[in-house]
């Protein structure tokens, strides 16, 4: 249950971040504030299947196109009851349903397999202005894309990596997630490239993500975590209901996130213990902060 502390509106932006939510309703914006969930909105109406965060940039995964967000020309927030729906411009790239930053390229994916790159701040997609050639690379053909990171894509047939000569074949079998360290969520549980792919959980596995030597994957039994000590991973409390689906995971400056596919975020801060909240919104596909 919130907090009527947890219900005000954030405007000291000291410790805040904004956490973004791929949504069959749009994208949901979402702002927290040292631990505590506070104001959230649509910032765009779409049916979007994934979002990605690179500096003042908030790329989307759209049943139309992938859709590039500058924040930098935000003129005004959003509320509980509000909505921000400006600044978001297509970038010729058609239906996508993963999308990606790498070194200043936004990387994208579709269910044919797909993949391209192009430059995430040239002309085109800066401030939604499309007037110019899209510029987009393709980079090769997959099974089904369903995300893209780091280099790495994860499709149902396997890891993808990226390189000079388009894309490589790298094992496994229907990878869900993937994280540019890299870790994979497939369908037999969570791996770490070593020696080869080395067993982290124990699978189905949905969804995983690292930052700064923090990990947190979702798996059918559970949430697991990096153990920062010795960087072992072990299952963790969940804050969700037995039976809630967990579909992403991700990490802010400090804090994890953990969202279910019914729109029920949830936040832990360095040494506290998860919050979480309801949204109101359903068919949560992805999220970033």
């Amino acid at each position: 249950m919130p907090t009527i502390d947890e219900k005000r509106v954030y405007t000291d932006n000291t410790g805040a971040e904004t956490v973004y939510l791929a949504t069959g309703l749009g994208v949901v914006s979402v702002s927290v504030s040292d631990g505590l969930i506070g104001e959230f909105g649509v910032a765009h109406r779409c049916r979007a299947h994934d979002v990605a965060t690179a500096g003042p940039h908030v790329a989307v995964a759209t049943d139309e196109d992938v859709l590039v967000h500058d924040r930098r020309a935000e003129t005004g927030g959003s509320s509980e009851t509000g909505e921000a729906e400006a600044g978001f411009g297509p970038t010729g790239f058609g239906p996508a349903t993963a999308v990606g930053v790498q070194n200043g390229a936004l990387l994208a994916g579709d269910t044919d397999g797909r993949v391209g790159r192009r430059d995430l701040a040239g002309a085109g997609i800066v401030n939604g202005d499309t007037s110019a050639d899209t510029g987009w690379t393709g980079l090769g053909t997959v099974g089904a894309v369903r995300a893209v990171d780091g280099g790495f894509v994860a499709a149902a047939d396997g890891v993808h990596r990226m390189g000079e000569s388009g894309l490589r074949p790298v094992g496994l079998d229907d990878a869900r997630d993937v994280d540019s360290e890299p870790l994979v969520a497939a369908g037999s549980g969570v791996y770490k490239l070593g020696n080869g792919w080395m067993d982290v959980a124990p699978g189905p596995a949905t969804a995983v993500d690292a930052a700064g030597g923090r990990g947190l994957a979702a798996c059918d039994d559970g949430l697991y975590a990096r153990r920062p000590d010795d960087g072992s991973w072990g299952r963790v409390a969940s804050p969700f209901d037995a039976g809630a689906t967990v579909v992403a995971v991700t990490h802010g400056t400090a804090a994890a996130y953990a969202v279910t596919d019914a729109g029920r975020l949830a936040v832990r801060a360095p040494g506290g213990e998860w919050r979480d909240r309801s949204l109101g919104v359903r068919e949560v596909a992805a999220a970033a902060v």
